[in-house]
């Protein structure tokens, strides 16, 4: 929105959501932005046929959606005369749906990107305008992921905009069976199975740490958050997974996976703050089988 205000783009009105008081807020408020500089914001919990009927008498050039958490109807694309395109962090046709930055961490995969593309129907099928790629990083979270993003989507946006407002964005079809596709994620996706090889484990850990739900698994009866891990050794069998084996000076623990181990560094009991992980578990590892399930 910054690039093509920074344009001169003619911004007619700004759809978003609502803050969610139970989400941790680390982006800056696009409602704030439109507001300075005088544009209408609405918040609609759905687009139904009454907003698409205000919307198609703004007679919008183009619709873009940047990261709207909601699929867009047929008869809201069809209001744009110049169509509709949205930015998708992924390289499309990899990693189509709901939650890509996160689910390319839980796959351990080395490169993902951002992709400008015609929208229809179907999420994330329509014709490629251009693509930006980047290099994934193993300590990567999927907030620093994120924020590579964010300036490849800019880019793509300041150059192609004029491109779409002249009515000739590029278009390069998108072999849909080549792809892949990820829907949305629950915090039930989060539980860590310590049969798992130390890899996977950090992987899905630093996929949904801050400001996402948290990797966890139990500790008794009791939710243990990991919000910080890294690999301590990747392979043979150190232990009974789940079985807390070391710790060291610094307050992290060594847990056993199904192969290799895992350093658990940040960590939180349900009800309780979160410390390294030493503090955390406290008392508890005065039990000298501790096991985390």
């Amino acid at each position: 929105m910054q690039a093509l205000l920074a344009m001169g783009a003619p911004i007619a009105a700004l759809f978003t959501h609502r803050d969610d008081p139970h989400e941790e807020i680390w982006w800056h408020s696009c409602a704030e932005l439109a507001e300075r500089h005088r544009i209408p914001v609405y918040f609609a919990d759905k687009i139904d046929d009454e907003w698409i009927g205000r919307i198609a008498a703004m007679n919008p050039a183009v619709i873009y959606s940047f990261f709207y958490r909601n699929l867009l109807p047929q008869r809201l694309l069809d209001c744009a005369g110049l169509g509709a395109f949205n930015v998708h962090g992924a390289l499309l046709p990899k990693y189509r749906g709901r939650a890509s930055v996160n689910w390319v961490l839980v796959n351990g995969e080395s490169e993902t990107g951002v992709t400008l593309h015609h929208m229809v129907a179907r999420a994330d099928a329509g014709d490629i305008v251009g693509q930006r790629a980047v290099k994934i990083d193993d300590d990567d979270t999927a907030l620093t992921l994120y924020r590579k993003l964010v300036p490849l989507g800019a880019d793509l946006i300041r150059e192609f905009h004029p491109m779409i407002a002249a009515g000739c964005a590029p278009r390069h079809p998108q072999d849909i069976s080549a792809g892949s596709y990820f829907g949305r994620r629950t915090p039930a996706d989060g539980k860590i199975d310590w049969r798992w090889p130390a890899r996977r484990i950090h992987n899905l850990v630093r996929a949904v740490t801050h400001p996402y739900p948290g990797a966890w698994c139990k500790l008794g009866n009791r939710k243990l958050m990991v919000w910080q891990a890294k690999i301590a050794c990747e392979s043979g069998r150190v232990g009974e997974p789940g079985e807390i084996v070391a710790e060291d000076a610094g307050g992290a623990l060594e847990v056993a996976a199904g192969e290799g181990s895992v350093l658990l560094l940040r960590a939180q009991l349900e009800g309780g703050k979160e410390h390294a992980a030493r503090v955390v578990m406290g008392a508890n590892l005065l039990e000298k089988s501790l096991v985390l399930a």
